[in-house]
């Protein structure tokens, strides 16, 4: 064979047209992988995200938030709420009671022994301001239910007039189902003993019916689904709606959670504690016949 043969010839360079072309589809296939995984993330954490460019918006324009920022009453509800805990800071509350917002929840207790630092006040200011107010306490699946019953009980003082008592019950820090329910459940028994009327159970709404569905028919449920138009639990399971963790109110600078209730004013009013059975505070006693051991 001639040896002209066995030489390789150089490759020709392709056409610059070519390679521009080439070069064209690669960043479009980036746009596109980048625009696919931004929406996706945008769809599963699109609360966040639009509370971020809120924020940064209100920065950009105004120096931060104001507090006079007001988020649309939902329609179709005429009893509107709030609940609120130390993370709000300050509250201008005759700010927020002139703006629709009837009732509120105030965080009182956390576990067995943390108070809300805000509480006190919230509580005092709320009521001065004509708010209907209630307290509540978040659960901690780990602790005793007596144990976090008593500092509820310590630290809360309930009235005539005031709405019942409010159990959060979300945290996801539990190993048995079966010794969550039993410590929830003697908690509502305590509290419902203390104070002379039903607690209310708080949850949101994969977790009730989840862990509490069908065990706790019998107490009032106020219960946290975001971002549909009407929560899918029937209307005779529950009583108050947490319809966003987002909202704005003015007197409060920065988010809160809004809630209605499903009934008129005077429906709300009928769950308050009656005098009669107003108690003043004081520790929890276990109803007799109650298991006071602590769970494990």
């Amino acid at each position: 064979m001639p040896a002209s043969r066995l030489t390789r010839q150089p490759a020709k360079p392709a056409p610059r047209s070519v390679r521009r072309r080439q070069w064209r589809r690669g960043v479009l296939a980036l746009l596109l992988l980048g625009l696919v995984l931004g929406l996706t993330y945008y769809l599963r954490h699109r609360v966040q995200v639009n509370r971020y460019a809120r924020r940064t918006w209100a920065t950009l324009t105004k120096g931060g938030l104001t507090g006079r920022e007001k988020t649309p009453l939902l329609a179709g509800y005429s009893v509107h709420g709030i609940d609120v805990s130390a993370y709000q800071g300050r509250i201008d509350w005759p700010e927020v009671a002139r703006h629709g917002v009837r009732f509120a929840f105030i965080k009182a207790t956390e576990g067995g022994t943390m108070r809300d630092a805000r509480f006190a006040r919230n509580w005092r200011e709320a009521r001065k301001a004509g708010v209907l107010c209630g307290a509540y306490h978040y659960f901690q699946p780990k602790r005793d239910g007596k144990l976090q019953a008593d500092l509820f009980a310590r630290t809360v003082p309930i009235g005539p007039g005031d709405l019942p008592p409010v159990l959060d019950i979300e945290a996801p820090n539990f190993h048995d189902v079966a010794v969550l329910r039993r410590e929830v459940g003697r908690w509502l028994r305590l509290m419902e003993a203390h104070y002379g009327v039903r607690p209310i159970l708080y949850s949101n709404y994969s977790y009730y019916k989840r862990y509490l569905a069908g065990h706790f028919d019998d107490y009032p449920l106020w219960l946290a689904h975001y971002e549909v138009e009407r929560p899918s639990m029937p209307a005779n399971k529950w009583i108050i709606w947490q319809h966003s963790d987002e909202a704005y109110v003015p007197g409060i600078r920065g988010v809160v959670d809004f809630n209605v209730f499903q009934g008129n004013f005077k429906a709300l009013q009928a769950l308050r504690v009656p005098a009669a059975t107003a108690r003043q505070p004081k520790a929890a006693k276990v109803p007799q016949g109650k298991p006071t051991s602590p769970s494990r």
